[in-house]
């Protein structure tokens, strides 16, 4: 009897998968890739320095000419520079960054890319940053933009700041210190 209810947990899993194609919903995951990244603040400075996890998830049909992926920063932590604080040109002016602080960030990207065609058996260099992802996966002509994003930071005491297109609630917070 465990045999049989193994054997139709194995057909409907294979059934989904064959149906997943058939709607164009199958993706494909790459990563992580062990990465870093300067961050810029609303007055166009760089603000901090963060090191996270790359992982991506490539939805691996076509919609309209067009693929998406889900690029997600996992595990991540900042460092601040001196300067003015990630909000201080924002609408709600924050402050200034007299030296480091550190905390832990997290967040995605959600990516549109146009002009290219997806190679699922492509490679990517050991940072993978966002640009050498398209160009491996999507070609050299692939171009691409981020219409939505919600990156989240916290440096406990000396606070919290969302860096957030409009869709996902737009900027919030501040860090300083």
């Amino acid at each position: 009897m465990r045999r049989i209810a193994i054997a139709a947990v194995a057909a409907m899993t294979v059934a989904l998968a064959i149906t997943a194609n058939a709607w164009g919903s199958a993706t494909a995951h790459y990563g992580p890739y062990a990465s870093n990244s300067p961050d810029e603040g609303t007055c166009g400075n760089t603000w901090a320095e963060d090191t996270f996890n790359r992982l991506y998830t490539v939805k691996t049909k076509p919609k309209g000419g067009k693929y998406t992926f889900v690029e997600q920063f996992k595990n991540g932590t900042f460092k601040t520079l001196a300067g003015p604080s990630p909000a201080a040109c924002g609408t709600d002016p924050g402050g200034t960054l007299s030296g480091t602080v550190s905390g832990k960030m997290q967040g995605s990207f959600s990516v549109v890319v146009s002009g290219g065609t997806y190679n699922p058996g492509a490679t990517c260099s050991a940072l993978c940053y966002t640009s050498e992802f398209v160009t491996d996966f999507f070609g050299a002509g692939a171009t691409y933009e981020v219409p939505s994003f919600d990156l989240h930071y916290n440096a406990k005491k000396h606070g919290v700041w969302k860096n957030a297109s409009a869709d996902k609630g737009g900027n919030s917070g501040d860090i300083t210190g």
